[in-house]
């Protein structure tokens, strides 16, 4: 039986959570002050939007009301999505990663950052980045039981990102143009 305040609100949260297409990353009960603040993350292929979070968030308010898992003292709950650096420790993790940077630390003791092409249960296709900028980048497989840990890089100046900004100034240029030919 579970002892813990996270267990027990796990127990109670993960089927709100599957029922509303969710997965449960994380679950956090810190003291705050006089109160109990408790953290919840939760993700899904595709990403979650702040609509599902916030139905999430009262369907978890209203559970939390319902049941004795936070006893009688006040708490303050926050519900969110994991940060742009999230930690890769499920498979899951890496499939919604594919297209990111990934820097990951290898059982080995190496370190290499990645870009994630696929990913499936027991691994990723990854396109390893070259040192520096020099070479090119090398396509290999790596295995989820090779790396010790992972985390998606944030990228602000990734050419892709480039081209649609280009697009986008080429969009308001010819709407500018349009705008002074009336």
């Amino acid at each position: 039986m579970s002892t813990t305040p996270t267990d027990r609100l796990r127990t109670l949260l993960e089927p709100l959570a599957a029922d509303a297409g969710l997965d449960l990353e994380d679950v956090k009960v810190t003291q705050a002050g006089s109160r109990r603040q408790v953290q919840i993350d939760v993700d899904a292929d595709g990403g979650v939007d702040l609509d599902a979070i916030a139905e999430f968030s009262r369907l978890v308010g209203q559970a939390l009301d319902d049941s004795d898992v936070m006893g009688d003292a006040p708490y303050l709950l926050e519900v969110g999505s994991p940060g742009a650096e999230r930690p890769l420790t499920a498979p899951r993790h890496w499939r919604r990663a594919e297209g990111r940077l990934v820097k990951a630390t290898l059982a080995d003791g190496g370190e290499i950052v990645v870009r994630v092409l696929t990913a499936d249960e027991d691994g990723a296709l990854v396109e390893v980045q070259p040192v520096k900028g020099r070479g090119r980048a090398k396509e290999r497989r790596l295995e989820y039981t090779e790396v010790a840990k992972a985390r998606v890089q944030v990228e602000f100046n990734r050419k892709e990102d480039e081209k649609l900004l280009d697009e986008a100034e080429d969009l308001v240029a010819d709407d500018a143009d349009d705008a002074s030919d009336d």
